[in-house]
């Protein structure tokens, strides 16, 4: 047994000593050549080329402070993520005080709220600005565990040189992203950084346990919050929520607020779409226009509102009923399309691609509705087909709107090398288009 588990920990070093060769060897190439080398890893090459759009210079890539203070207190209390801190300070934060290791959570937008762990580490993270209130997005940093788990959706874990930034060559890090246990939207990430140690196999199997931990207290302390408000007349405002309306891949729209559900009409679906996307309020005109695909009298629409306001006050809560003269949500409401939108912005297509579950209300015809699906359909594909690399377009394949979308079928054949084994189906699917257009 001593012999398998030594045999076994040299087969790990000497794989931890490639992958460093050969990210070692696609900095080099990408100083003189300007080009990212296929010796690394799929994930951490896709990862290289969409912080190359960011920085063309990975010096350059670096963390910067958008939080700190009172407004970072204040963020911190106000999170969803406030709320799983004791399991992740028990499950990670503890146990390695003592180990060269640090414990991040960030928020969804990749800025750390929560940094703690080794005292000397910490000292050390400050240099490189590794630090609550500090963003370590891919857009801002380039490769690195946290950023790169929000950009894919997926755990990850990046060793010394794979990171973008020169800056983070000495340390090493595993992320894993947090989901909403409701939604699925995710919330934030949970990392852990230091030496060798944190990208172990069994730091990553960590990580994930205690993710899955927080993730299950969530729901228990959603659950019993939601008891508690019902007992003082639902005035407590709780932290634990996202609210969030889905309204992807479906023709009802699912509306989350503080912790209940309710599948709304497709018309009310509509109505609610229409608002979230016009933060600032619409008339009842403005309303009639985009949300009847024919002419629609102001009466119809106020009649309808006035439907949708006493639904969300008897079944769910009047913290979200619109107001009136201009109906207008009084509450931010997370649209999982605007979440879609807000990862192509900031590069993050395997994660944007994640979210999208189909079309907005695919079978409205409602022209407001119409033109939110369409403009983001297009926004999608052009990023895929623009920017993205050769998982995320297979992935993007999936998509039943995908599916005779000829351009991405041969970009597809184009980006595979000439010798794997995926091609063939990418040819029997360029085939299929051929004989449909036929």
């Amino acid at each position: 047994m001593q012999q398998s588990s030594s045999a076994l920990r040299g087969r790990v070093v000497r794989t931890q000593d490639t992958l460093q060769r050969d990210a070692w060897r696609a900095h080099e190439n990408l100083r003189s050549r300007g080009e990212v080398l296929d010796v690394l890893r799929p994930g951490v090459r896709e990862s290289w080329q969409r912080s190359l759009r960011h920085h063309p210079d990975p010096d350059a890539a670096r963390s910067a402070l958008v939080l700190e203070g009172a407004e970072l207190e204040a963020y911190r209390r106000s999170h969803p993520l406030a709320s799983i801190m004791p399991v992740i300070q028990r499950l990670l934060v503890e146990p390695g005080r003592d180990t060269g290791l640090l414990v991040a959570v960030g928020d969804q937008l990749g800025r750390l709220l929560w940094v703690d762990g080794d005292p000397e580490l910490l000292r050390r993270a400050e240099d490189m600005m590794f630090m609550p209130g500090a963003d370590w997005s891919e857009h801002t940093v380039g490769t690195s565990a946290p950023g790169t788990a929000l950009a894919t959706g997926r755990s990850v874990q990046i060793a010394g040189a794979e990171h973008f930034s020169p800056q983070v060559h000495p340390w090493s890090c595993t992320a894993v992203p947090v989901q909403d246990p409701e939604s699925g939207s995710v919330l934030g990430v949970v990392d852990i950084t230091g030496k060798e140690e944190a990208v172990a196999v069994h730091t990553l199997a960590l990580v994930q346990a205690a993710v899955a931990a927080a993730t299950a207290q969530l729901r228990v302390e959603r659950l019993q919050s939601g008891g508690t408000r019902r007992g003082n007349g639902g005035t407590a405002r709780s932290t634990l929520y996202q609210d969030s309306l889905q309204v992807l891949g479906t023709d009802t729209a699912g509306l989350c607020v503080d912790g209940k559900r309710v599948q709304l009409s497709q018309r009310h679906s509509e109505l609610m779409t229409l608002l979230a996307v016009h933060p600032r309020g619409l008339s009842a005109e403005e309303l009639a226009v985009l949300a009847y695909p024919e002419a629609a009298s102001v009466g119809s629409v106020r009649a309808e509102m006035l439907r949708l306001r006493k639904l969300l006050s008897r079944s769910v809560s009047a913290r979200i009923v619109p107001g009136s003269r201009p109906y207008r949500l009084p509450a931010e409401l997370g649209l999982d399309a605007g979440q879609v939108r807000a990862c192509l912005s900031r590069g993050a297509h395997r994660l944007a691609l994640n979210i999208y579950k189909g079309p907005v209300l695919p079978h409205s015809q409602a022209p407001g509705i119409v033109e939110l699906r369409r403009g983001l359909s297009a926004e999608l594909r052009e990023a895929v087909l623009a920017e993205a690399g050769i998982e995320t377009v297979l992935q993007y394949l999936k998509l039943q709107e995908a599916a005779n979308d000829a351009e991405a079928w041969h970009l597809a054949l184009q980006l595979l090398p000439p010798r794997s084994p995926r091609r063939a189906g990418i040819v029997a699917g360029l085939q299929r288009i051929e004989r449909d257009l036929a």
